[in-house]
């Protein structure tokens, strides 16, 4: 009887095959679980992105982007006035535009374009102690291919944290694609006035020509129009406009073309 007794008897601690500890330690365990994906999650997200752009730089390496995100942008602008309005674009091959131009961009927007992997460090560096005087971002010092970037996916804000996302991208636009492909893709994307976007609308816009028949006058022109292509569409004739355009004019034979 006292072996059964025995065997009765209820185990220390708490009920009978209930293990103790259990909830405080999942407890514990739960803020850490949350906290590792407060600091995980972004960081994937942020990944994922950079993958997705990647993958859209490989496939425009042999297909023709349809539209931009600046193009996309300013489509939605011009449907605030105007529910009908459409943007001038007419994608045309690299050997379809005129050489004139070629030079006349390289030579007003990134003289060494030829030479660089994307990156212009030294006009960064121009740029950020131009900014740091004025306290605000007032310009980028971006390359052709900083600005195929920014114009591809991103925003025209000007700050940072998107510098440093167009950086990102230039480099990505630069390890899969040849020179002629990024100057290709940008001179049929790149906004040259309101709604008008690529150098075949640009020269039919401007010239009634075709962008392949452009003269060395003409494409430093447009050329110039580039930083403020919207502010130059409604005033063609200010007196920087031509003395810039004679300058860039002068530059264009030292341009190296892809």
């Amino acid at each position: 009887m006292k072996v059964g007794a025995a065997r009765a008897a209820p185990a220390k601690g708490g009920r009978a095959g209930k293990p103790t500890g259990g909830k405080p330690a999942r407890a514990a365990n739960s803020p850490r679980r949350w906290l590792k994906w407060l600091v995980l999650g972004p960081l994937l997200l942020v990944l994922l992105l950079q993958l997705y752009f990647f993958l859209m730089v490989c496939w425009w390496t042999r297909f023709d982007p349809s539209s931009t995100s600046m193009m996309r942008t300013q489509l939605s602008e011009l449907r605030v006035q105007n529910p009908n309005a459409t943007l001038k674009q007419t994608w045309v091959p690299y050997a379809r535009i005129s050489d004139n131009l070629k030079r006349a961009v390289i030579a007003s927007e990134d003289a060494n374009f030829a030479e660089h992997d994307g990156v212009d460090w030294d006009a960064l560096e121009k740029a950020y102690e131009r900014n740091n005087k004025r306290h605000k971002v007032v310009g980028g010092g971006s390359t052709i291919t900083q600005q195929l970037a920014k114009n591809l996916f991103l925003s025209g804000s000007r700050n940072y944290l998107r510098k440093g996302q167009e950086l990102v991208i230039a480099y990505m636009l630069e390890a899969v694609m040849s020179k002629e492909r990024i100057l290709e893709i940008y001179l049929n994307v790149v906004e040259f006035g309101r709604g008008v976007f690529g150098a075949e609308a640009a020269a039919r816009y401007y010239y009634r020509t075709a962008a392949a028949s452009l003269n060395a006058t003409q494409a430093a022109r447009l050329a110039v129009m580039l930083p403020n292509p919207r502010y130059y569409d409604r005033h063609r004739s200010t007196s920087y406009l031509a003395r810039r355009t004679g300058i860039i004019q002068r530059r264009m034979s030292a341009a190296d073309l892809p």
